[in-house]
C-alpha cells in the first residue's frame, strides 16, 4: 500500500448466502481512500454502499480479493477506525458527556486526559451546557453531535459515515454538514461517507466515487474542485455542473 494511501479495496467482490439464494453485493471493486481527504460514496439504494464500510471495519470479510486498511488487516485495524451509523446509538440512561466517553472507556483508554479532551470537544461544539443531560433531552442535530464527539474522542485514524444525517430535517441536515466538515478537516482526519444525497456528496466530499447498481463496481470518480464550507459549496458556479454530471451517470 503507498504511503499516501490509508485504505483500499482491490478486486473486491461479496456474495450473501442466504439459505435459498446467494446475493452479490459487491464484484471486481477497486477503490482507494488517500490520507487526509474526505471521500463520498454515491450509489442507487441497496447497491452495495454501507457493504463497503463493512468491508472496511472488518465487520465482514471480502469474498474475493484484498481489504486493507492503515498498512494491515481490518481487523487488525479496527481499533483505530471510528463507525457512525444512522442512528446515533446514544444510552438513554447515559448522560452526554457518559455517552460521548463510552468508546474510550469500552477500548480501555478511558483516563483524566481523555476524559478532559472529551469534555472540551463538546464544549467547542456547542454541547458544554448539556453535559448532564439525557439524549432525550436533546435535539436531534444535537444528538448526532454527541455521537461524533464519542466517535472522535480516540482520535480514529479513518472515520467511515453511514448516511450520519438520514434521520434529521432539512435545515439541521444543511448545519452539520457545515459544522461535521468542519470538524474533521480541522482536526486532519481521513473520512469516507456514504450518502443517497448527491448535494450533500458534494458539499462535503474532496471527491465522489459513483457506484454501480448492485452488485456494486466504481463507475467513475469525480473530483469536487470546490473549495470552502459546505453552505458556501452550493453558492458556487461549478456545484451544479458537478451535480448535473453525477446524476447522469448515477442515472446510466
Amino acid at each position: 500500500m503507498h504511503e499516501d494511501i490509508i485504505a483500499e479495496l482491490d478486486g473486491v467482490s461479496l456474495i450473501y448466502h442466504e439459505p435459498r439464494r446467494e446475493t452479490k453485493a459487491v464484484e471486481g471493486l477497486d477503490l482507494a481512500v488517500r490520507r487526509g481527504e474526505f471521500l463520498s460514496i454515491v450509489g442507487p439504494s441497496g447497491c452495495g454502499k454501507t457493504s463497503v464500510l463493512s468491508l472496511l471495519s472488518g465487520l465482514i470479510k471480502p469474498s474475493k480479493g484484498n481489504v486493507a486498511v492503515l498498512g494491515t488487516t481490518p481487523e487488525k485495524a479496527r481499533p483505530r477506525v471510528g463507525y457512525m451509523l444512522q442512528r446515533d446509538e446514544l444510552l438513554d440512561w447515559r448522560t452526554i458527556e457518559r455517552n460521548a466517553l463510552l468508546g474510550l472507556e469500552v477500548k480501555g483508554l478511558l483516563n483524566e486526559r481523555t476524559r478532559r479532551e472529551t469534555v472540551d470537544m463538546l464544549k467547542k461544539y456547542g454541547l458544554g451546557d448539556f453535559l448532564s443531560h439525557f439524549p432525550s433531552e436533546l435535539s436531534g442535530g444535537m444528538r448526532q453531535k454527541a455521537a461524533i464527539v464519542r466517535t472522535l474522542a480516540f482520535s480514529p485514524e479513518l472515520l467511515l459515515l453511514d448516511e450520519p444525517f438520514s434521520a434529521l430535517d432539512c435545515q439541521t441536515r444543511l448545519k452539520l454538514e457545515d459544522e461535521v466538515r468542519g470538524i474533521i478537516k480541522q482536526g486532519g482526519y481521513t473520512a469516507v461517507l456514504v450518502t443517497h444525497d448527491i448535494a450533500e456528496a458534494v458539499c462535503m466530499g474532496d471527491r465522489v466515487a459513483v457506484f454501480s447498481g448492485r452488485p456494486a463496481r466504481v463507475r467513475r470518480i469525480f473530483p469536487v474542485g470546490i473549495e470552502g464550507p459546505a453552505r458556501e459549496r452550493r453558492r458556487s458556479p461549478l456545484f451544479a455542473p458537478l451535480f448535473d454530471s453525477i446524476w447522469k451517470e448515477l442515472s446510466v
